[in-house]
């Protein structure tokens, strides 16, 4: 299956998503030379052990593990999806395009006001190939790795994403939460404070009924990414998949809750929310390259119903230490939507934006802007660090010339050292709305709740006023850079000449 979409900004760029499921992605991979296949690692520490190797280099094939010791022959985890030349595919772009075309890309696919495409409910489907009610379910037959050697338990969902129902409206959202097993039928989520999912909890909670909720596990990429973005609230991410595909993606209806799940999923768990049980969950390497604290209590569901396909696929997306898979993902997704929400904020003349790697795509924010007038670099840079999509997590805002690749992180740095001055280039925000992961956080802000943070903001542009005055940079012009790459490149790139 695959669906055509132009971007809008380039005829020679075209969307083309050439899957439909996990299974049409990882032989897509194969087909690309990117996928190897691994026999008899164990959950307990051979599976984690790898992801924490394959996960960091962009370059790492992604890995299907199969024959886990202890689970039945065909139960696999696959990781590492997000790299090499899988982000474009996964994404539905050419292999051509580098890594700030591809994030430029997938905004103008994601913003394109196209008419959303609704899923449409089906009787049946692959997912639907064994079923598990009440007293059959079993969490322990699924090959859960313990993806860090200290986290707190075994998280089923990283790679997943839950989908609630918002009582009030019959709104259904999807959104991405860590999920982690805690006996044979109930599992803890981190849904933090804000979250729809959360909202949809209180709503639950006030009217004196549990929750309804699905958690799914293994299923599509492109789901899994739309779950994970920025779609605003009152819209389903389903008719967002849609529109992406080109085509209606096709559901089925829980047994137990009634929500609906894709027709074509991995695996899904579907149950409902204890309000009345509040426990322990974690600690757990998280997007920060850190572990979660000890001792944060998160809702418990219980599960009611499994759903797992014939030969069931888990998905791993967990984090590792930075840079890693999780922020790669994060820096092209969310530098988009940070360079809308500048743009949308009044501030013109944004040329790039890049969320850095290094950063888990929100820590590091880059931006480029041709300066206009006094100050247009200051209002860069405050108005991304206040931006919805940089708002929770940012600690740094770097704001340089156009000349400067911001996505490079040696430009990034050099622009900061040579054209910044420590006393008069620097502004700090105080109180700042930050995240229950910052690793900053004291323990005592943490018992109050108390979740700010402060944010630096860095003027790396040539001082306006005498910007025509600023030492030119060292480096060959544009057409004699390119003159050296023809007559010598073979020097640097092992090539003949």
């Amino acid at each position: 299956m695959s669906t055509d979409t132009n971007t809008g900004r380039d005829d020679n760029i075209r969307h083309h998503l050439t899957y439909r499921d996990l299974r049409d992605w990882i032989a897509e991979a194969d087909r690309m030379g990117e996928l190897r296949h691994v026999s008899g690692a164990s959950w307990q520490s051979e599976i984690g052990m790898a992801a924490a190797i394959v996960c960091r280099d962009d370059d790492a094939p992604a890995v299907l593990f199969d024959e886990v010791p202890g689970c039945a022959k065909g139960f696999r985890v696959l990781v590492n999806l997000f790299g090499g030349g899988r982000k474009n595919m996964s994404l539905g772009f050419p292999a051509g395009l580098g890594k700030v075309e591809l994030s430029d890309a997938f905004a103008a696919v994601f913003s394109d006001p196209a008419e959303l495409i609704p899923p449409v409910e089906v009787d049946d489907g692959p997912v639907l190939e064994n079923v598990m009610l009440g007293d059959e379910v079993d969490l322990d037959i699924f090959p859960t790795p313990l993806w860090h050697e200290k986290d707190g338990g075994r998280y089923i969902g990283t790679g997943s994403y839950n989908v609630t129902r918002d009582p009030d409206t019959g709104w259904v959202n999807l959104g991405c939460y860590r999920i982690m097993v805690k006996d044979r039928n109930t599992v803890g989520h981190n849904v933090l404070p804000g979250r729809h999912a959360n909202d949809h909890n209180r709503k639950y909670t006030e009217r004196g009924e549990r929750m309804p909720m699905v958690m799914v596990v293994g299923g599509d990429p492109m789901t899994f990414f739309m779950a994970a973005s920025s779609v605003p609230g009152g819209i389903g991410e389903y008719d967002v998949v849609g529109r992406m595909r080109g085509r209606p993606l096709e559901v089925v209806r829980g047994r137990v809750t009634g929500l609906p799940f894709p027709a074509d999923a991995e695996i899904v768990l579907e149950g409902y929310v204890d309000r009345d049980r509040i426990e322990p969950e974690g600690p757990f390497g998280d997007w920060t390259g850190t572990y979660t604290e000890a001792g944060r209590i998160n809702p418990v569901v219980d599960i009611k119903a499994v759903y797992p396909r014939n030969d069931p696929i888990l998905l791993g997306f967990a984090p590792q230490c930075l840079p890693d898979e999780f922020s790669r993902f994060a820096a092209i997704t969310h530098s988009a939507y940070l360079k809308r929400d500048i743009e949308a904020a009044g501030v013109p003349d944004v040329k790039a934006v890049w969320c850095h790697e290094v950063g888990g795509g929100r820590m590091l924010v880059a931006i480029a802007i041709s300066q206009r007038y006094a100050g247009h670099a200051k209002q860069a840079g405050h108005a991304a660090s206040m931006c919805g999509s940089a708002a929770g997590g940012n600690r740094w805002v770097i704001v340089t010339d156009d000349d400067i690749d911001v996505a490079n992180l040696e430009e990034l740095i050099y622009a900061a050292l040579t054209r910044a001055d420590p006393a008069t280039s620097i502004d700090l925000i105080t109180g700042a709305p930050g995240s229950v992961s910052d690793p900053r956080l004291a323990p005592s802000d943490r018992e109050q709740r108390n979740f700010t943070n402060s944010r630096l903001i860095i003027d790396a542009c040539r001082p306006y006023h005498w910007r025509d005055q600023f030492p030119e940079v060292n480096k060959p012009s544009p057409e004699l850079a390119q003159l050296a790459r023809q007559k010598f490149g073979h020097l640097v790139e092992g090539g003949a000449a």
